[in-house]
């Protein structure tokens, strides 16, 4: 009876912590979607152009990439619980100083802050599902994942259309604080102390700082490439920089005995492929996201409510999609779907 009772509560214990961590994978994807939506009312309540306003995205996006990698190997190396907890309280102080901007400069500057805290996020919680999980439903869990991300893309638009027209363009941030804090308290609670797996090895200071120097230079330069001039020496300098940083990234992964990212990985098709195949994706999506609201709201005259409803039709597609192939992924394996 004992032994059938310690399974029960380990099924019942797995299901809270896929909770707890979809909340979070909401939280992060809701922030994401939700400020592309308001862009336009943000610009206007400071007065900016969309050259400047566009940071307050395009910063988020920067440090996630640059950081992403970084924050997963301390995951490894010190214990996915405790980065992912710190990802809550940094996501949740990151968004109360974003709801308290006086000025688009320090908006951006706060949104690094919330960024830092989504990555630790991001990163992490897909090692914590794949380790309370067995491998018959890791699948599963991780559809229920991806769907609780794009349910949060999918509410964002519409919630921030609304929060924005009738609380003002602050309260998109505000939102994130019970909901953040809930989050914390749920995951404080039900997600497992874990232990290292490589607790001896060293974290690689250096592969980091190369590759978000490196990375972060290479999205900077082609995000304004187009603004400061292709031809222009800052962009020729930053494009050469990157290559530089990047390729002393990929020489010191190849040489060092623990690696911030392990090359090896790559001589595997499939995990090339499909590594190839996620850029691909997401390089169609983000420009689509951040173009369509300056599209619906300035120049086919819809209100930020409307233009959030219509921006929700891709992400909850995504989301009913995403349980469905998970499951199917268990039962008839990943190829197929």
């Amino acid at each position: 009876m004992s032994i059938s009772n310690e399974k029960t509560d380990n099924n019942q214990r797995k299901w809270l912590i896929l909770g707890s961590v979809g909340i979070g994978s909401f939280m992060a994807a809701l922030d994401g979607s939700v400020v592309n939506t308001v862009l336009p009312i943000i610009r206007e309540a400071f007065g900016s152009e969309v050259a400047t306003v566009e940071w307050v995205v395009v910063v988020y996006l920067l440090v996630i990439s640059g950081i992403l990698l970084t924050v997963g190997r301390l995951g490894d190396l010190r214990g996915h619980r405790p980065a992912f907890l710190s990802g809550f309280v940094i996501f949740v102080l990151g968004s109360l100083l974003c709801g308290l901007a006086s000025s688009a400069a320090l908006l951006v500057i706060f949104r690094v802050i919330q960024a830092l805290g989504a990555a630790l996020l991001m990163a992490n919680s897909p090692a914590i599902l794949t380790k309370s999980f067995p491998a018959a439903q890791r699948g599963q869990a991780l559809g229920a994942q991806a769907t609780m991300t794009y349910l949060g893309m999918s509410i964002g638009p519409s919630l921030g259309g609304w929060l924005a027209q009738t609380f003002g363009w602050q309260s998109i941030f505000f939102i994130n604080l019970p909901v953040g804090l809930l989050a914390l308290v749920l995951s404080w609670i039900f997600v497992p102390v874990d232990e290292p797996h490589q607790r001896q090895e060293r974290f690689d200071v250096s592969g980091a700082l190369l590759f978000m120097s490196g990375l972060m230079a290479l999205l900077l330069c082609l995000n304004q490439g187009a603004t400061w001039g292709w031809s222009s020496p800052v962009i020729l300098i930053l494009f050469a920089g990157s290559l530089l940083l990047l390729g002393l990234f990929i020489r010191l992964e190849s040489h060092v005995t623990a690696p911030m990212l392990d090359l090896t990985l790559f001589k595997r098709t499939v995990f090339s492929a499909s590594t190839a195949s996620a850029v691909f994706n997401y390089m169609a999506l983000y420009p689509v996201g951040f173009v369509m609201p300056f599209y619906l709201i300035q120049g086919l005259g819809l209100s930020s409510a409307e233009a959030g409803l219509l921006l929700t039709a891709q992400p909850l597609t995504m989301a009913i999609a995403a349980p469905i192939s998970g499951t199917l992924s268990d039962r008839i394996g990943t190829r197929l779907p």
